[in-house]
């Protein structure tokens, strides 16, 4: 793929990621209605829980991109 291609490929990537954050964002409270009913606990774990996928999808996006390096 062309350095263009590589750059054009890394946008849409970032931007994908942004806006499954912003839409994740916008949908929790909804999200925490939903679970309110099995505790303050449970809501906490939700949130928690959302954090560490936005992480998780950062932490496999570099691990992608080192593969790539490597070859």
């Amino acid at each position: 793929m062309t350095k263009g291609g590589e750059n054009r490929g890394a946008l849409i990537a970032s931007a994908l990621i942004i806006l499954a954050t912003v839409a994740g964002w916008l949908v929790m409270p909804k999200i925490m209605l939903l679970v309110s009913g099995g505790g303050p606990f449970v809501g906490v774990a939700v949130a928690v829980l959302f954090m560490l996928a936005f992480f998780a999808v950062l932490w496999l996006r570099a691990r992608h991109q080192r593969r790539i390096g490597r070859d």
